[in-house]
């Protein structure tokens, strides 16, 4: 028969958070509607699992995750949308490196990086540029479990 060991208390201000953000391998995936609801549900439970997985509300790595989540989703809504189909969300972390995929159904509308930014009155044309600025890498490839492409980022964490 074995005791058990009591819990170690928690200190009064929050969860215990690693120093360095050294990550066991982690997955996330989930499909979403192709709407903006989607788009907005795949933000939200993206920041969720980012803060379960060590990655606090509020700091700049979190902060960048999501919006990249988010440009990267509202793009397979604007561009990827085929009606009836989803798109999926994917998160990847491993070691310090968290990796954000989305795959859309429409393989034929491909990503590309403007040369220039779009001028001040254009609607739209600054999600892939945000998505540059923000992570240390981003590209796309076809999908290959169906039509579609996957277009994917990867930010490396560092340490608070």
């Amino acid at each position: 028969m074995t005791s058990k060991q009591p819990l170690p208390e928690r200190p009064a201000t929050g969860p215990v958070r690693p120093t360095q953000p050294r990550f066991p391998w982690h997955h996330f995936t989930m499909r979403f509607s192709s709407t903006p609801r989607g788009a907005r549900l795949a933000r939200h439970l993206a920041g969720e699992r980012l803060d379960a997985w060590g990655i606090p509300y509020g700091s700049d790595a979190h902060d960048a995750l999501t919006l990249t989540v988010a440009e990267l989703s509202a793009n397979a809504v604007r561009h990827g949308h085929v009606p009836g189909r989803d798109f999926r969300l994917q998160l990847s972390a491993e070691d310090t490196a968290i990796r954000i995929e989305v795959t859309d159904t429409r393989g034929e509308r491909l990503p590309d990086l403007a040369e220039t930014p779009p001028a001040g009155d254009q609607d739209g044309g600054r999600g892939l540029l945000l998505v540059a600025a923000l992570t240390d890498r981003w590209g796309w490839y076809p999908r290959v479990d169906g039509p579609g492409k996957t277009v994917w980022a990867v930010l490396q964490v560092k340490s608070p």
